[in-house]
């Protein structure tokens, strides 16, 4: 599974928005190299004032010291849940995407080993949990959030396991990874089955430029 998805991220051409000058950011999605993979996720603080206990993967605004994005993502990782940089084996980033707090993302697809030492940043998170990538794959969404930007609907999976809701800019970055790491029939632009949740229409002058939904998650890439 996981030599198909290096293949599959190895050729793909990501949208890139370097071309839009905004605060950047990169995140990491961690995939954790079991004998069923998961995928790394981590929780914002309960006692913090905004986006507490939501969902997001690691990951933060690029500082200038940082000598790329991918830099970012480690180092953010790093500081947030002592994952080891070194441990990361990178496959390849995906399209950028652009908060609606005008932050420009870049998410970065990486493998990690089982069962490390993960603390996390008490400062910014209370939890770091993983999720099996079949619950993904196997399409097990509670249901869709329906997101339209200057016209054009978004349709966003929302997940909730064990507790937690995955929504948002960060299962949008997932349906990109389903589908061009796994070729699974996903999509944000077809309306898929089961049950709609509609969000009022958001008005957005860089939509034309790339895909904008509401921050989900809590890392410091969302605020």
């Amino acid at each position: 599974m996981l030599e198909k998805l290096r293949k599959q991220l190895q050729q793909l051409t990501p949208q890139r928005l370097d071309h839009i000058v905004m605060p950047e950011a990169a995140v990491l999605l961690p995939i954790v190299e079991r004998p069923a993979p998961t995928l790394l996720f981590t929780r914002r603080a309960s006692h913090l004032s905004t986006h507490s206990g939501q969902v997001a993967f690691p990951g933060g605004k690029r500082e200038p010291f940082d000598s790329d994005l991918y830099a970012t993502a480690l180092r953010e990782a790093e500081e947030e849940i002592a994952l080891d940089p070194a441990l990361v084996q990178p496959l390849g980033r995906l399209s950028d995407v652009i908060s609606l707090h005008g932050i420009r993302v870049t998410p970065w697809v990486g493998i990690i080993p089982p069962d490390l030492p993960l603390i996390a940043d008490p400062g910014e998170l209370d939890a770091i949990f993983e999720v099996p990538l079949s619950h993904f794959l196997d399409d097990h969404r509670t249901h869709t959030d329906v997101i339209t930007v200057d016209g054009v609907a978004h349709y966003v999976p929302s997940y909730h396991v064990d507790g937690h809701v995955i929504w948002g800019l960060s299962a949008m970055m997932l349906v990109e990874l389903l589908a061009e790491g796994f070729g699974m029939p996903i999509d944000l632009y077809q309306r898929p089955q089961g049950p709609l949740r509609h969000h009022p229409e958001r008005k957005n002058r860089l939509s034309k430029l790339s895909t904008s939904v509401p921050d989900s998650a809590p890392s410091r890439s969302n605020q």
